[in-house]
């Protein structure tokens, strides 16, 4: 399999991931931070602009993962890719967006 699959693969893993909280916050009609906001990623963006954001990012995922190569769940190298990319765009998002919605306090439990 060429490389440039794999790369694919975790870039789509990414934007699938970068998908789900767009879409969801749309869906429940709350804002959220977006890139368009002002200022960008950490201003509140209006429900509608996230789910089409979510949306936007739901195709990119999909035409990476299922338009390039042959994508199978059963290949090892295939899943590890995208799954990399879902980890860690949810790490850094975690992180960068954890100090506007109070993710980022320890445990004090």
């Amino acid at each position: 399999m060429p490389w440039h699959y794999l790369v694919s693969y975790f870039f789509g893993g990414a934007f699938l991931a970068n998908a789900v909280p767009h879409l969801v916050s749309g869906m429940m009609g709350r804002p959220f931070q977006s890139p368009f906001a002002k200022p960008p990623g950490q201003g509140l963006s209006s429900s509608t602009v996230n789910a089409l954001w979510g949306f936007f990012n739901l195709v990119v995922g999909y035409l990476l993962v299922c338009r390039v190569g042959d994508f199978e769940l059963r290949d090892t190298a295939d899943v590890a890719a995208l799954g990399l990319g879902i980890f860690l765009l949810a790490v850094t998002t975690a992180r960068r967006f954890g100090r506007f919605n109070g993710g980022n306090t320890p445990d004090r439990s």
